[in-house]
Order: structure tokens, then C-alpha cells, then sequence
């Protein structure tokens, strides 16, 4: 079997990743990328699942043995991407989604370059503005700030490999799975239907 892949998706808020992410999980073909974190869990979270629970003692560890793709500090809890996670999921085939901000995604890019980097947005600036009004969850300054900050995502928009525009969700998800079949039969990635060609017949690609 072929290896799988790391796919990052990043956009604006208002853009639908977290929307997008939910729907192309289902498939056996999709992990998500589960983050650990030093917080303690909510009511209904179970972990493994929601998050990776641990102490600051083994965050610190994992840390410090250069174990996370990328990590953060939010409200005094600390929060990673593991590594030993990732590389298993994509051992086993699979497409691991993460779901992460510009720089966060930027970082990983820089550790982990094999990273698929898709930049998801509105078709339009006025298109983003209004999903945010309808969400009704922000204030007007909130918005304000989130417009102010889709702009500066923006600018770091030719750094990713693929820009999909999410004006159509079900052509989203087409757009994203048609980049991951692409990413998938690129030679580099094909080692083990290249030793098949060679007469490798233990070899089982997919």
C-alpha cells in the first residue's frame, strides 16, 4: 500500500474549512489530525478522539524531543500537532487533514515539506463579510478584526500549493479530492507501484 499524505487546509474564517473538514472525515480514505493538549477535557470530549489529554510534564517532553509539527500556547493550556500520529497515519495510507491557521500551516510546511497546503476561500470579499454576519456569533468589531485579518492571510496566499474557491461546497470537496488523487500519483510518492513494475509482486499497491 501506498503511503498517504498530509493535507493542510487554511482560510479565513468564514471560508467553511471547519465545515469541509467534517464532511471529507467520514471517508476511509481521511484521518483527522488530532492535536494534544495540556487543558483538561470537556464534558463529552473522550480522548484519542476530540484531543490527546496529557500533562505539562509530557507536553514538555514531547516538545523538547522536537515530537510535534507545531505548537501554541492558548488561555495557559498548551496545544501540538504529534508527529509519531501523523507518520502513522500516513504509513497506513491515509490522508491526514489538518485544519489550521496561515502561520501554523507554514511552520508545518517547513518541518514536514511533503505537506499539501490548500488555501480555501470565498468566491468573494463581500461573500465572507456576510457569512460572518449570518453566523451572528461575532460582534461588529469582531468581524471588523476578522476581515482585517483575511487580508493578511492573503498575502501569504502564493506560498500554497492549491487555492480552492468554496462557493459550492459539494464542488469543494470534488476540487479537494481530485487534489489528493493528483498529489497521490505523483512519482515520488508511487515507490511501491514503481517496485511492482520491476517484478516486486510482494509489493500490494493500492
Amino acid at each position: 500500500m501506498n503511503e498517504g499524505l498530509l493535507l493542510i487546509i487554511s482560510g479565513p474564517s468564514g471560508s467553511g474549512k471547519g465545515t469541509v473538514v467534517k464532511k471529507l472525515i467520514p471517508s476511509d480514505d481521511f484521518a483527522l489530525s488530532i492535536s494534544m493538549t495540556t487543558r483538561a477535557p470537556r464534558v463529552g470530549e473522550v480522548d484519542g478522539v476530540d484531543y490527546i489529554f496529557c500533562t505539562e510534564s509530557e507536553f514538555a517532553e514531547i516538545r523538547e524531543g522536537n515530537g510535534f509539527l507545531e505548537h501554541a500556547t492558548f488561555s495557559g493550556n498548551f496545544y501540538g500537532t504529534p508527529v509519531s500520529y501523523v507518520k502513522e497515519q500516513i504509513a497506513g495510507g491515509k490522508t491526514v487533514v489538518l485544519e489550521i491557521e496561515v502561520v501554523g500551516a507554514l511552520q508545518v510546511k517547513e518541518k514536514y515539506p511533503d505537506a499539501v497546503l490548500i488555501f480555501l476561500m470565498p468566491p468573494t470579499f463581500d461573500e465572507l463579510r456576510s457569512r460572518l454576519l449570518e453566523r451572528g456569533t461575532e460582534s461588529d468589531d469582531e468581524i471588523e478584526r476578522r476581515t482585517r485579518r483575511a487580508r493578511d492571510e492573503m498575502e501569504e496566499l502564493q506560498k500554497y500549493d492549491y487555492l480552492v474557491i468554496n462557493d459550492d461546497i459539494d464542488e469543494a470537496l470534488d476540487d479537494i479530492r481530485k487534489i489528493v488523487r493528483a498529489e497521490k500519483l505523483k512519482p515520488w510518492r508511487s515507490s511501491c507501484r514503481i517496485q511492482h513494475f520491476y517484478g516486486n509482486n510482494e509489493t500490494n499497491c493500492i
